[in-house]
């Protein structure tokens, strides 16, 4: 910790040093078609090392604001179907006029960060994936992480409800994803299953999946894979308040999305901050009406300040997030199907003592009083600075995570689970200077977390504190047309927590936390713990450019996870996800081996691309409903099922495919498919040619295969830039390779879904940036499906249905609205 802030504070005050007030001058240019010569509006310029960068304006036009005496650097360009442009910034040049060349498919233009250092898409042996500002603005969905899913192949979502996505890499989730935002580890009790992603979903700029161990670099819990999303950054102004505006309606839950940013800069210093709000009710669809308590109520504050100088910069971040989520249950009238709510707490509790839930009440924005809420708080900074001739990086955050789940309904005010969470992350990485074509990063970084269990009445999960520790060292080599790259880390985490004790409080009925030395008439419900784990993750890659055509990329990755603290150490009710957790304190980490391998053909008119990977696991930890020696459910709390968690070895292996048809002669085409698959096996030995009773594993997601179509229609209107007609289909086949030991899953039909939607470029002035309008159709034939990843399907209390549907369906037709105004 000392070492952290001394090289933040040698780096700011050395930096602060050396920038004492000096002149500044202005860099101003122009961004043109090629070959028609016109203007390009919203091109994104961006001055390297600086941290500093501009739109262009209606005109084409931008300017930046730089110190006067600033060291040469370079000026790239970039817009979305043109080839991006970099030129140097010397010290007699302050006037730029920038020509893009239209091309249809700039993948291999794509600089991901999701590595070490920016680096060229194609010269990347990792299968990472770039979804683009673009893609998500024009993507309308329930929540940030549908909105990715929907853009990137092989990545899937475990959900429950509309507003809780929980991010699957190639069949894998949970705490094998890692979450990052701003490069920060998003840490909000991953372990529950109806926990989200706490993020504003309007403020994600980017993002970056990468398919696969990502444990060199960010060591436990990457196993599978990383999402990471980049808010969006403070820019030069030169000095201006801008405005920004996006309004959202959906038609299916009556979702409203209303956010606002402001965000101003100079040469030195910028910020921007963003309020958002979002609110919507019970989802519906024709086979079970208004879903009871799948509405949610979000609001989120976000702000940043960056500073930039010469030699690097830094950005301070902020952010809070509140949601209040319903907690649906699938509770239903036997004969009508209506759903039903719990009134009486669970010792008089019984299915035919619920009574229906009116209409009127399904269609509130108001929650019922079985909900949750979540509360997160984050501070941040990122560091960037030149070193001699090597960079240095430096990372720090805070981050609290406070939920409440209630689940009470003759106390509504007294919560169920309330578990308060404070996680410290840091980082420091240094990008050594290149030598003999040789680009080496050594690195540390990790977190100490401290779990609290407060005023609640369950206790799922013992109080704890963690300290995590990595070292890595990554090394790349890259000369004419090929590029190797491949590095080792070592990892510890240590995990401590005293005896907790549990006692029933007979003036409440409930049971409360207590201490020594007051435990009389206690239960030991959490020994003391005293466990620690290490693994060695370890990756070798190679890209082979064979023109600027075709590429070959392979990798082989050695994964680590330690076990997370459900996994060894639950014991009790989750009352969000209803399901009693006992974990299994002899668990070993998880190892996992994964090799991939991909081609890319890149031509004026098409893309394709193709992706295979295998993947042995061992150790791998895995979830099963708790059993008598008959074969019966044991419920340890009526309405609740028992989990225990189990651990063995695993394997799950597929493909991905893409091909893309641009034709250059039909401009604004553009023809997308995608194709993914993955299975998955358990390989205990006790599950050996076991199919459905045991040798698939849970959450898989069936063979999937999307397919769009989209046409751009210019205009020479003023009022009027651009018109983009689209629609695209979502096939995903039947699931018959499914976990069905102690109906834990069942066989899910496949299940075909069309979008279809449009939007456009309204300008008010010639001046004006704009608005963007997005009008699209979500499920527009209104197809009554389930899918294997929604928890929903398996909320029910029944065996027999007399409609023959069991269990809660997806969401049927959606009509979505999004406006859009860029800052002006």
């Amino acid at each position: 910790m000392k070492l952290l802030l001394l090289l933040i504070s040698l780096g700011l005050t050395g930096e602060f040093a050396y920038a004492q007030p000096s002149p500044t001058r202005i860099i101003r240019g122009s961004v043109t078609d090629i070959d028609s010569h016109k203007p390009i509006s919203y091109a994104t310029v961006s001055v390297v090392g600086l941290n500093k960068g501009a739109l262009t304006d209606a005109r084409g036009q931008f300017s930046i604001s730089i110190k006067a005496d600033s060291l040469p650097h370079n000026l790239i360009t970039s817009y979305i179907g043109y080839k991006s442009d970099t030129v140097q910034i010397q010290p007699e040049t302050t006037t730029f006029a920038i020509t893009l060349l239209p091309i249809v498919n700039a993948l291999n233009e794509v600089v991901v960060t999701g590595v070490t250092r920016g680096t060229l898409l194609r010269q990347n042996p990792v299968a990472i994936l770039a979804i683009s500002r673009r893609a998500i603005e024009n993507t309308t969905s329930s929540n940030i992480i549908d909105v990715l899913v929907k853009n990137a192949p092989g990545l899937n979502a475990v959900k429950t409800g509309p507003n809780i996505s929980k991010p699957f890499i190639r069949g894998l989730g949970y705490n094998r994803v890692l979450t990052l935002y701003d490069g920060i580890r998003q840490e909000g009790q991953q372990w529950g299953d109806e926990h989200g992603i706490e993020v504003d979903n309007y403020n994600i700029d980017r993002a970056e999946v990468i398919k696969g161990p990502a444990s060199l670099m960010y060591g436990s819990d990457a196993l599978a894979g990383v999402v990471s999303m980049i808010p969006t950054y403070p820019k030069d102004t030169e000095g201006k308040i801008k405005v920004g505006l996006v309004s959202e309606y959906q038609s299916n839950n009556r979702l409203l999305g209303e956010s606002i940013s402001l965000a101003s800069g100079g040469a030195r210093w910028a910020w921007n901050m963003r309020g958002s709000l979002r609110a919507a009710t019970n989802y519906q669809n024709k086979v079970d009406g208004r879903v009871y308590n799948t509405g949610f109520s979000e609001k989120t504050l976000t702000a940043m300040v960056g500073y930039s100088g010469p030699r690097g910069y830094s950005r301070f971040g902020a952010a809070l997030y509140d949601n209040l989520q319903g907690i649906p249950d699938g509770s239903r009238d036997s004969l009508t199907r209506q759903f039903t709510k719990q009134v009486y707490e669970s010792d008089r509790d019984d299915i035919q003592r619920r009574p229906i839930v009116p209409a009127s009440e399904l269609s509130l924005y108001k929650l019922g009083p079985l909900h949750q809420r979540i509360q997160h708080y984050r501070l941040h900074t990122n560091n960037h600075y030149q070193v001699g001739n090597g960079e240095i990086d430096v990372l720090m955050a805070f981050q609290q995570n406070v939920r409440r789940e209630y689940n009470h309904p003759t106390q509504p005010d007294q919560p169920g689970l309330f578990v308060r969470l404070n996680t410290f992350n840091y980082g420091v990485r240094y990008n050594l200077p290149e030598v003999a074509h040789i680009a080496a990063t050594v690195g540390v970084n990790g977190m100490y977390q401290s779990n609290r269990n407060k005023n609640g009445t369950d206790y799922p999960i013992p109080d704890y504190s963690l300290f995590d520790v990595g070292t890595f060292v990554f090394l790349k080599w890259q000369a004419d047309k090929l590029t190797l790259s491949g590095g080792a880390r070592y990892d510890q985490r240590s995990l401590r927590g005293d005896d907790f004790y549990v006692r029933n409080n007979p003036k409440t009925g409930f049971d409360t936390h207590v201490t020594l030395p007051d435990t009389a008439g206690a239960t030991l419900q959490f020994p003391q713990l005293r466990q620690s784990f290490t693994g060695i993750s370890m990756s070798l890659g190679m890209a082979y450019e064979f023109s600027d055509k075709l590429a070959l990329k392979a990798n082989i990755a050695r994964g680590y996870r330690a076990p997370s603290i459900t996994e060894i150490a639950s014991n009790g009710l989750d009352p969000g996800a209803h399901i009693y957790y006992i974990g299994d304190r002899n668990f070993k980490p998880e190892f996992s081996l994964q090799e991939d391998i991909g081609l890319t053909l890149t031509l004026p008119d098409v893309n394709i691309g193709v992706s295979v990977f295998n993947n042995y696991i061992q150790n791998y930890i895995s979830l099963a409903q708790l059993v008598d020696a008959n074969g019966e459910s044991i419920i340890l709390i009526p309405g609740n099922k028992t989990y225990q968690y189990q651990q063995s070895s695993a394997q799950l292996y597929g493909f991905e495919t893409q091909f893309s048809l641009h034709p250059t002669g039909w401009r604004g085409f553009s023809f997308d498919n995608s194709v993914a698959v993955v299975y998955g096996y358990n390989r205990g030995s006790r599950f050996s040619d076991a199919g459905l009773q045991g040798e698939y594993l849970p959450f898989i997601p069936p063979f999937r295969v999307s397919t769009g179509v989209s046409q751009t229609l210019g205009f020479k209107r003023n009022w009027l830039s651009d018109i983009t007609v689209k629609a695209d289909v979502d096939h995903n086949a039947k699931q018959d390779r499914y976990l069905a030991l102690n109906s834990t899953e069942t066989f899910t039909p496949a299940y075909t879904l069309v979008n279809a939607g449009v939007d456009g470029l309204i300008r008010f002035s010639q001046n004006s940036p704009g608005m963007r309008l997005i009008f699209q159709v979500n499920n527009l034939f209104d197809v009554a499906y389930q899918s294997n990843l929604s928890r929903l399907k398996y909320f029910e209390y029944f065996t027999q249905s007399p409609n023959g549907h069991l269990g809660m369906y997806g969401m049927g037709r959606n009509l979505c609205v999004k406006v859009i105004l860029p800052f002006n």
